[in-house]
């Protein structure tokens, strides 16, 4: 891909001008439009550092660069969306084109590029994108790094448990009915050099080495969780005092939140940012609202959990279902109205956020 120009009138001597950036691990394609919607220029350019500063001083001969669409500020474009926000450009996070839309118009990454311009300028992508620069984005980087290694310990306990199946009675009669810690106990003690049978001495050192694993992997997620316990407490201690909110639902509607909670607009943006903000669905006299399926699922079960537990111990809530339930309305119902409450809670403690102290 080489660079395109497009000939194109300047309007006056310092245009506005919109960036468009097609996001790949590693090289991003940049499109250049003026405030009508016409093509300036296209350039691919490195995902590295000299790469991404070079894009902006390649925007900025072309005009007055004020806005970029970025796709992927969260993934292959979360640097160089720091990089623009660093140089005073705003950055708006470009949704990926839809597969029903995708199969209807050509794709490649000049038009992209070019489409995430457009869909800034024509109001069609309007989030801005997160910084990533404080306790935010050390707070995913922690529960990242945390659910990756308890998804790793589960397939490891997993793996050990089928073999202890199809060992001898003897083994298996042996460590069959433990408890998961005496189990892994149990293995990390068996000797493999001892058996003369060598497919015994294989399944007693394949059962020590998951064993060790699973000990390895559990120190691993104990020291996350201690790091983003101490990060919770120390800049959002008010979070975590809160009813029904725990390590891991902390830190999921912290990270939804970002860093910067400037680019939302208000409680109800985040409540529509977490799903559960609600639809209207009437007909005729019938009157009600049905289930928001949008959003981040993983903040609208963070907040489904919330509630869960203070439907069990918060007398407020409890109070509240048996009210709504003589009124007529279901536990479901109810359920859905409570998450709506705990989001506009939730976004008065996490707004503003307290920064990192440098």
């Amino acid at each position: 891909m080489s660079e395109k120009r497009v000939a194109v009138r300047p309007d006056s001597d310092a245009r506005e001008i919109i960036l468009g950036v097609d996001t790949h691990r590693d090289f991003h394609v940049a499109a250049l439009i003026t405030m009508n919607g016409s093509l300036i220029a296209r350039k691919r350019f490195a995902a590295s550092a000299l790469g991404y500063k070079q894009l902006c001083d390649w925007a900025r001969t072309f005009g007055d660069l004020r806005k970029a669409g970025v796709e992927g500020t969260g993934s292959y474009g979360a640097a160089l969306s720091r990089q623009l926000l660093t140089a005073g450009v705003e950055v708006i996070e470009v949704p990926g084109v839809s597969r029903s839309k995708r199969k209807r118009q050509d794709k490649n990454d000049w038009i992209d590029a070019q489409a995430a311009a457009q869909a800034v300028l024509g109001g069609r992508a309007v989030a801005h994108a997160k910084t990533g620069d404080g306790p935010a984005q050390i707070a995913r980087i922690y529960k990242v790094a945390k659910d990756g290694a308890v998804k790793s310990r589960t397939q490891t306990v997993n793996q050990l448990r089928s073999i202890i199946v199809t060992v001898e009675p003897q083994l298996r009669e042996k460590l069959s009915g433990l408890s998961i810690p005496s189990l892994i106990q149990a293995c990390s003690k068996l000797d493999h050099t001892r058996s003369g049978d060598p497919l015994m001495g294989a399944t007693c050192f394949t059962l020590k080495l998951l064993a060790e694993r699973i000990k390895y992997l559990t120190e691993q997620i104990r020291q996350l969780k201690c790091r983003l316990s101490r990060l919770l407490k120390e800049h959002f201690s008010e979070l975590m005092a809160t009813i029904g909110v725990g390590l891991d639902t902390g830190a999921t509607l912290l990270i939804v939140m970002g860093d910067n909670s400037h680019r939302i607009n208000g409680e109800s943006s985040f409540a529509a940012m977490c799903g559960v903000s609600p639809i209207e669905y009437s007909s005729g006299s019938k009157q009600g609202h049905r289930l928001n399926r949008g959003g981040n699922r993983q903040a609208n079960a963070a907040l489904y959990r919330i509630v869960q537990t203070r439907l069990r111990y918060d007398p407020r809530s409890k109070a509240y279902l048996e009210r709504r339930q003589r009124e007529g309305k279901t536990r479901r119902e109810i359920i859905r109205s409570l998450k709506r409450y705990v989001a506009r809670e939730i976004f008065a403690l996490l707004h503003p956020p307290r920064m990192i102290d440098t």
